[in-house]
């Protein structure tokens, strides 16, 4: 990134290592000029397993700014980024360095449930406008729910309710889970069985590994001995290239189809190689879909980046799409939330993932495509579930 808006690599790095903050620092922010740029804060995995996921989620964003002048609502936008290291230990003491040291005007984070947990607490103390682009934790637009906390993405148990549908539909009538065993995964893993069970779906065995573990093969060797039709996995990023290729390697490929939500093949497809062909995801993106919003983007982030967008990117792009349509509504002050929060609750939208909306606990409403990964590519099959939203379970907004 060469804008105006960059931070310098040695801000990153002072940012990402600072030490224990005190629970003193005050909330209160200082009057801003509106012709002041519009500081905001990304709390965001820049290292790790879920590094190449954050690193979408800012081009994304950043190609969305650079696109508009560089501002939104009038402001120049202005990045103060800290890398989390997908790290729940550190979210606290990251969040709060943002939050109440840096004195962010608007956050967005992040990728991991756990540290998306962390973040948003802080966040709903201080009342700041907060927007989710891609961590799922389902509680965030349910019991934990609040004015200012807005998810670009879906909840965790949204794929799994789509890819259960369309097991079901396939004719699949036995399945294996082995997923991550943490908030993310239990939850994706939820989703499916609530679909899968209800239509009449067998549950064989459910078996985890602890984040970010990637010693697969014990697992492997157990579905093996099982032989049900389907294994229905969550994983991500670096660790679900390798499952991809564990399972083919023992043997799996051609006996028990592999099925999961979107990010078990998501940022990896051109890398699996052929031990991916024929895995199966429900994911509310896929890069073919054939509208006008899609094909731009995918040209004008090629052209940008000299790779094509991902699910993680688009996500980014529409995180800065609501943002901006807040901004706008609001006049570019953070400070008039009413205005800002209306405008981004009841904003519709033509996505590159087609329409987009949010519930009433800002969680998205949004299509699930069923697709297959062939040849690098995630291929378009059809639509796995349409229009789904998440229950607002516990979620008051009054």
């Amino acid at each position: 990134m060469h804008n105006k808006s960059r931070v310098s690599r040695r801000r990153v790095l002072q940012m990402a290592g600072v030490g224990a903050v005190a629970a003193a620092f005050p909330f209160a922010r200082p009057a801003i000029s509106q012709g002041a740029p519009l500081r905001v804060g990304l709390l965001l995995p820049y290292s790790g397993t879920f590094a190449a996921l954050g690193t979408g989620i800012t081009n994304a964003m950043d190609l969305y700014v650079k696109q508009q002048g560089g501002k939104l609502a009038g402001r120049t936008i202005e990045w103060i980024k800290v890398d989390d290291e997908s790290a729940p230990p550190k979210a606290t003491e990251l969040t709060s360095k943002l939050v109440q040291g840096e004195k962010v005007d608007v956050l967005i984070g992040t990728v991991h449930s756990g540290v998306a947990m962390a973040m948003a607490k802080i966040a709903r103390e201080a009342g700041l406008p907060t927007l989710i682009p891609n961590a799922g934790a389902n509680v965030l637009t349910r019991a934990q729910c609040a004015k200012n906390i807005f998810r670009t993405s879906f909840g965790n148990s949204q794929p799994g309710v789509a890819a259960g549908l369309a097991m079901i539909k396939a004719g699949i009538k036995t399945a294996v889970t082995y997923s991550w065993g943490y908030a993310a995964g239990e939850e994706s893993v939820a989703g499916f069985k609530q679909s899968f069970l209800a239509g009449g779906g067998k549950i064989i065995k459910e078996l985890t590994l602890p984040f970010p573990n990637v010693e697969f093969q014990a697992g492997l060797a157990e579905i093996a001995s099982l032989k049900p039709e389907a294994v229905y996995s969550f994983y991500a990023g670096g660790g679900a290239l390798k499952y991809m290729q564990d399972y083919a390697a023992a043997g799996l490929k051609n006996s028990v189809q592999l099925w999961g939500p979107g990010f078990l093949t998501d940022g990896v497809e051109s890398k699996v190689g052929a031990a991916g062909d024929g895995v199966k995801t429900a994911s509310h993106y896929v890069e073919s879909l054939d509208n006008a919003e899609n094909k731009k983007f995918r040209a004008d982030y090629n052209a940008a980046f000299k790779m094509f967008p991902d699910v993680y990117a688009v996500q980014g792009w529409d995180t800065t799409m609501l943002l901006d349509i807040g901004l706008k509504a609001a006049g570019g002050d953070v400070k008039k939330q009413d205005a800002m929060f209306k405008a981004m609750r009841e904003a519709k939208f033509n996505s590159p993932r087609g329409p987009f909306r949010l519930s009433a606990a800002q969680n998205p409403i949004h299509n699930f495509y069923l697709r297959e990964l062939k040849g690098g590519e995630n291929k378009f099959l059809g639509i796995a579930a349409a229009d789904v939203s998440d229950p607002t379970t516990g979620c008051s907004l009054a």
